[in-house]
């Protein structure tokens, strides 16, 4: 015949027996921790197609790179450098891309839906088929891309010139 179990002993199998089965319904829960490539130098670098929501690019120099068809939603590029840097159908919805520097960047049929750009810089850039619905532009850099508006976002279905509000 087998001993009872003391209370204390009792206890503690039932506590382990309970948080075993709370981690087993839970399942394998990936911790989401965005990457930081802040103050960087990361000329030329190859983000096609990635998965970069959230990540951080503040004052990083990312002239020459591809983002091309990269996930950059609720990425931070503050003060980045983008020049000539490709991000042709990548989605840079809710971005913070103040300050940011795009000189011959290709934005053609990115998503730009809600992304803070108020004192970015927009020279020589391919915005065909790009949305920039919702997006506060300062009156020099609207006039600058109002110049340069067409096409019709493959994704969303809007009209470039629509979304910037030309006239």
């Amino acid at each position: 015949m087998a001993s009872p179990l003391s209370l204390p002993r009792f206890l503690t199998l039932l506590l382990s027996l309970l948080l075993g089965g709370l981690l087993l319904l839970a399942g394998p829960h990936p911790v989401a921790a965005a990457m930081d490539y802040a103050k960087q130098v990361l000329i030329g670098a190859d983000f096609h197609g990635a998965d970069l929501r959230g990540v951080t690019f503040n004052l990083t120099n990312l002239r020459d790179a591809d983002l091309s068809g990269a996930d950059l939603r609720g990425a931070s590029l503050f003060g980045a450098k983008l020049q000539d840097a490709d991000l042709s159908g990548s989605d840079l919805r809710d971005a913070t891309l103040d300050s940011a520097v795009f000189e011959g960047t290709d934005l053609r049929n990115a998503r730009l839906d809600d992304a803070f750009a108020f004192n970015t810089k927009f020279r020589g850039v391919r915005i065909d088929g790009a949305d920039f619905t919702n997006v506060p532009l300062r009156g020099d850099a609207l006039t600058t891309l109002c110049a340069a508006a067409s096409g019709t976002n493959p994704v969303s279905g809007r009209l470039t010139r629509d979304t910037l509000n030309c006239s």
